[in-house]
């Protein structure tokens, strides 16, 4: 798939996410931004920003929110609205609680993915309820068990085991526009041996196989370079923002 067939279908993604009929990215170096209560391209009530490509999208939960973010985005480029620089703008024109990002946006196809062998390890595929996966994320402890999200896919769960215990494992969950959020887990102390490109791997060939598009959502960097390792290309990145 050409880089612009894949950044179309990202922008076809978030603009359906706004539940905006009609919602689009702006030109290139653009910056729109919509009144979208119902948007689930953030938490509910939040603002939510999503550059992809040099353009941005921006929900507003309301038309006062919505003119602070004019505001507050004026004089900044299209890709620093999805940026640090942005919230403390926006902390200039409107109260913010909670802040989710900067995170990057990584997309690959099956002509651009390059998938890891598992050559060596015990690579299982599991239910996504099954208890070595919960018992993963309860090792990994809270804020990286939210980070990854491996508790919310939809798909098998594929999982390096040693011995009686699973040390890492990947998946994804269903999004709309046939999108697959891959979701990638290690347990802290067997991280660095590649585990997250064994697993990720799987999970992206099983999309692909599905014919799915599969999206790497991160902000650490060790998943930023496992993502590109597979082959995923940074197209953009997102930001949530909790008007306070």
């Amino acid at each position: 798939m050409p880089m612009d067939c894949l950044l179309s279908r990202a922008r076809g993604l978030w603009e359906g996410m706004t539940e905006v009929p009609g919602a689009s990215f702006a030109p290139t170096g653009g910056v729109t931004v919509v009144v979208a209560p119902n948007s689930t391209l953030s938490p509910p009530g939040w603002l939510g920003v999503v550059v992809l490509g040099g353009s941005a999208l921006v929900t507003a939960p309301s038309e006062q929110a919505a003119a602070a973010v004019h505001r507050a985005v004026a004089g900044l480029s299209a890709e620093a609205v999805a940026s640090a620089e942005a919230v403390t703008a926006l902390r200039e024109v409107l109260p913010v609680g909670r802040v989710l990002g900067p995170a990057a946006l990584a997309y690959t196809s099956r002509a651009e993915f390059r998938p890891v062998s598992a050559e060596g390890l015990t690579l299982e595929e599991l239910p996504a309820g099954h208890g070595g996966l919960r018992a993963l994320e309860q090792v990994s402890g809270e804020p990286d068990m939210r980070e990854a999200g491996l508790f919310t896919i939809t798909s098998p769960g594929f999982a390096v085991r040693e011995g009686d215990t699973v040390v890492a494992a990947a998946g994804y969950r269903s999004w709309p526009s046939r999108t697959a959020h891959i979701s990638v887990l290690t347990a802290p102390g067997q991280r660095g041996r590649g585990l997250a490109k064994v697993t990720g791997s799987a999970a992206v060939a099983h999309a692909l196989a599905a014919g799915l598009l599969p999206q790497w959502r991160a902000r650490v960097p060790a998943s930023r370079r496992a993502a590109q390792a597979l082959g995923f290309r940074e197209l953009g990145t997102q930001l949530s923002v909790e008007p306070g």
